[in-house]
């Protein structure tokens, strides 16, 4: 159901204005959790988007990580550069998978610093496990 700038669903759908950002920009994202004393914690996150969902990568060792796998339930805000008046808010549940061969942080980091993921941040060579994560919009409201 679509009314008034928001999705609301099972699942919801980006407008085109937020696939061509997502797309066609670098725009750093805030990732909420919920932590093990219900509290929120956010992360800054690289991310892309793959059809209708959103995707990024982290490792196993992570607060953020931990906190999707005792709750899969997490919030993204996403706010253009420069326009901080215009926003997406992305609530979704996820869903993880291995990635052995780093490729995504590879891509996201080509995408955000135009750098192979190893070059931009040679310290990842000792990052723990890295996994996928697939945010699938419940809903999305905001102003894009």
């Amino acid at each position: 159901m679509r009314c008034a700038g928001f999705a609301i669903g099972m699942t919801a759908e980006f407008s085109e204005n937020l696939k061509k950002l997502l797309d066609d920009t670098a725009v750093f994202a805030t990732l909420a959790t919920i932590g093990r004393d219900g509290q929120p914690h956010l992360t800054v996150i690289w991310l892309e988007r793959d059809g209708d969902q959103l995707v990024y990568s982290t490792t196993v060792d992570r607060q953020q990580y931990k906190n999707i796998v005792r709750d899969s339930r997490v919030t993204v805000m996403i706010v253009p550069p420069g326009d901080p008046y215009v926003y997406a808010e992305v609530r979704g549940t996820v869903t993880i998978t291995p990635d052995a061969a780093r490729e995504l942080p590879d891509r996201l980091s080509h995408k955000y610093t135009g750098k192979p993921y190893a070059e931009f941040n040679p310290a990842s060579a000792n990052d723990g496990e890295r996994v996928i994560v697939r945010v699938t919009p419940t809903a999305v409201r905001g102003r894009l």
